[in-house]
């Protein structure tokens, strides 16, 4: 829906099921990449650290996900604290491997919706 200029969206009904799947999904995810990011820049780190990271910033994408900006911006703040207090780090180096968690995470959510829409294009 397009109002004012501005694309509005709206969050899709659905069952618990759904919401319990998309959260899995997305923690699943975001566990992955907060894991790539942190071997990035501390080097070898536990991979049961990131499953701790995980979940916060989809919780919170699951809940929030009617508000857009405002979610983005309190998953982003949720994963730093997480990030600083699971791995121990300081804070110039948790905002570091934060903002490498986030481009990850961008990058690997590109490359999925652009193979999705490769496949939605295929003929047949």
């Amino acid at each position: 829906m397009i109002e004012n200029g501005l694309v509005q969206t709206a969050p899709t009904t659905g069952g618990l099921l759904a919401y319990l799947g998309t959260f899995v999904l997305a923690a699943a995810v975001y566990s992955l990449t907060a894991h790539i990011a942190a071997r990035n820049v501390l080097g070898d780190v536990p991979a049961r650290r990131a499953l701790l990271v995980g979940p916060g910033p989809a919780a919170v994408s699951v809940l929030l996900q009617q508000y857009g900006v405002l979610a983005f911006v309190v998953a982003l703040a949720l994963d730093f604290v997480l990030i600083r207090y699971v791995y121990r780090l300081r804070l110039r180096t948790a905002s570091l491997v934060t903002v490498i968690h986030l481009v990850v995470s961008v990058l690997v959510l590109f490359v999925v919706l652009s193979a999705f829409r490769l496949v939605g294009t295929a003929p047949g």
